[in-house]
């Protein structure tokens, strides 16, 4: 990791981050816990600190709670009508309404000299760098500085990954060399269908009853960053999206079973206030678990896939120069759809200036997340520890905070999650593909893949 000349700390190299003259945070963000880090030892932890750690959770939670990235950098229903009016051919003007922090820096930085040794203060520190940094972005919206921070919380295409040899680029583009033929072949799905707004809210009522009194408000709205968007209060339907079938599943499990219940169950009376919390620093893990559970309940489709893979491509061209008409040009020619065209380009830009050189990097999280949960799951079961899954949905984290939420739990700060989608429910077809993928990579395939290439050439 590196320090931008910005102050921004990020796993990029210094001149990879643009100079930034915000003002600047003092540790790294979203770091998880090294592995040379000493393992908690919760036998020594008294009531005192258990206190201490309510009370800091407590306070860094009022102060996450205040703002919300996605409706802070939302795009009024009247951009897109005038792209349109213009024939696609003059950028869009963007207000968005100012974001005053002052209050909450001083909050954060009264916490910050809270601190007191506590053998949870670096899971208690890395909450509060995610939150002065999205403090950072939000102050930064339509400048030069507001990609540093969307940088620093999210990645960014050609930062590496975990092994230190992929980037989410790479990925990206091997994913889409990979998918674009079978886009061509008969995949024996129906015939196109546009499917309601209101009809996915009818779906959408009947996957929140599981929550009883707690189930979130289901909502048609004009104005939305993505199509649908899931809350513990309320879910939010974009009115004049269209819907495939496929899109409804995966909204389900994506939005209600995800999103919802991992809220909902950090919200739990007793827990550590934090795990209730939706901030920056647990967006990877967040939409791995997600995009993980439409692939592993079948609703996944070749085209939601595809779409995560042009989004990392797109931010890649925007922050190589592109500005908003050259990606939603890119789009168009890849969809011939304007509408999809408009709004995954909008994903890209929301929040940063359209003249190119500049994006919103949160998507570039969906395909990293899902290899990061796709190994922590393999690897529970390679342990023997596949008790620590459920553990996963027990409120909002990093996979790389479950030691200290591991701990969290023996303390009784962490109740046992309490809404958990089917599949993990039982988790017998779960560990069997877990098994059949690790057992896939100890044999190499290479000659067997070789014959079944050299055969299929002939016919």
């Amino acid at each position: 990791m590196s320090k931008s000349p910005s102050g921004v700390y990020s796993s990029a190299k210094p001149d990879d981050i643009q100079q930034s003259h915000s003002k600047s945070v003092t540790t790294e963000p979203n770091a998880p816990a090294t592995l040379d880090q000493e393992p908690i030892d919760t036998s020594k932890v008294d009531a005192q600190e258990i206190q201490y750690i309510k009370a800091m959770s407590e306070q860094l939670y009022q102060i996450g709670s205040q703002y919300s990235i996605l409706s802070q950098i939302a795009w009024e229903p009247a951009v897109k009508e005038n792209f349109f009016k213009h024939q696609c051919q003059k950028l869009p003007v963007v207000t968005y309404p100012e974001f005053k922090a002052d209050a909450l820096f001083d909050k954060l930085q009264s916490c910050r000299k809270q601190l007191a040794g506590s053998q949870f203060d670096g899971w208690l520190k890395r909450h509060m760098d995610t939150i002065e940094n999205t403090l950072h972005l939000l102050c930064s919206i339509n400048t030069p500085q507001f990609i540093d921070y969307s940088k620093a919380l999210y990645g960014y295409p050609k930062a590496y990954l975990k092994d230190e040899k992929s980037t989410s680029l790479a990925l990206a583009n091997q994913l889409i060399k990979l998918i674009t033929p079978m886009k061509k072949m008969d995949l024996g799905e129906p015939p196109p269908a546009c499917i309601l707004a209101s009809t996915v809210a009818e779906e959408m009522h009947k996957a929140t009853a599981q929550f009883g009194e707690l189930a979130p408000r289901i909502q048609i709205v004009d104005s939305l960053s993505a199509n649908a968007l899931a809350g513990s209060e309320k879910v939010s339907i974009r009115r004049n999206a269209c819907f495939t079938d496929r899109d409804v599943h995966q909204l389900i499990e994506h939005e209600i079973n995800i999103h919802v219940a991992t809220l909902l169950n950090g919200k739990q009376p007793g827990n550590a206030k934090l795990l209730g919390l939706s901030h920056a620093g647990s967006t990877k893990t967040q939409e791995g678990l997600a995009i993980f559970a439409e692939l592993i309940t079948g609703s996944m489709d070749l085209d939601r896939f595809s779409r995560l893979a042009y989004r990392v491509s797109a931010i890649q061209m925007a922050l190589d120069g592109a500005d908003f008409i050259e990606v939603y040009r890119y789009f168009y020619e890849l969809t011939q759809s304007a509408d999809q065209s408009f709004e995954n380009t909008r994903r890209v830009f929301r929040g940063a200036p359209l003249t190119g050189g500049h994006a919103f990097t949160k998507d570039i999280v969906y395909l990293d997340g899902l290899l990061r949960v796709h190994s922590f799951l393999r690897a529970t079961v390679m342990a023997e520890k596949s008790y620590l899954i459920p553990l996963l949905f027990a409120g909002r984290m990093d996979i790389d905070d479950l030691p200290d939420v591991v701990a969290l739990k023996s303390i009784d700060l962490c109740q046992n999650a309490k809404y958990l989608p089917d599949w993990v429910k039982d988790r017998r077809f779960l560990f069997s593909y877990l098994s059949f993928s690790t057992f896939l990579n100890t044999v190499n395939m290479q000659q067997v893949n070789q014959h079944y290439s050299d055969m299929l050439t002939k016919l």
